[in-house]
């Protein structure tokens, strides 16, 4: 069995340690730990994969920008020949605290310019998501700018402790399947 899982980033070095990159660190966390192979320049991303449990998990991390997902999504999907079900996103979300973890296997893209290009790219919202919480302690008016800027020391510390978290509802989403995943990985 094989899974896409489509990490969400901004490809550039102004972008390698911002918040919004989050998605493409999960993904670098997976590769590392795996001792996959370098990244290989394809399509719309970089890609590389991954085996666990005699799973295939294909990383990829697009070229097209946050706000152009889809292109990525449609076209890894139809090249590895895989259905909607096999797709896990892997994004950030303003509306989750630093860390917080929450896995779903549909929904809406809850103000996620990602998440909106794919489901518009997809014609569908019925794809899995795993969403990492990087909270929203900005004024008014500075999203941007906040999901553009490095995490604090503070959650520097613990970032990867909540790095490994996400690699591993990533693993438990392709062995465990969608529902029980989410009864792992959504738990308080």
């Amino acid at each position: 069995m094989k899974f896409l899982i489509l990490c969400l980033g901004n490809i550039g070095p102004e972008y390698a340690d911002t918040r919004h990159n989050v998605g493409f660190m999960v993904g670098d966390y997976l590769a590392r730990k795996f001792e996959a192979a370098p990244w290989a320049l394809g399509r719309h991303a970089f890609t590389t994969e991954i085996k666990h449990k005699g799973k295939t998990f294909v990383l990829v991390k697009p070229t097209t920008y946050m706000n152009l997902s889809g292109k990525a999504a449609a076209h890894w999907l139809s090249t590895l020949k895989l259905e909607k079900e096999q797709l896990l996103v892997v994004t950030d979300d303003l509306a989750l605290p630093f860390g917080k973890l929450r896995l779903k296997g549909k929904g809406s893209a809850g103000g996620q310019n990602g998440l909106k290009h794919i489901q518009e790219t997809l014609g569908s919202d019925e794809y899995a998501r795993l969403r990492f919480g990087i909270d929203s302690s900005f004024s008014k008016g500075r999203q941007v700018d906040y999901v553009l800027s490095p995490f604090s020391a503070d959650e520097l510390i613990d970032l990867p402790l909540r790095l490994e978290k996400a690699a591993d509802a990533v693993l438990a989403f392709g062995t465990l399947g969608i529902e029980r995943a989410m009864n792992v990985v959504n738990v308080k």
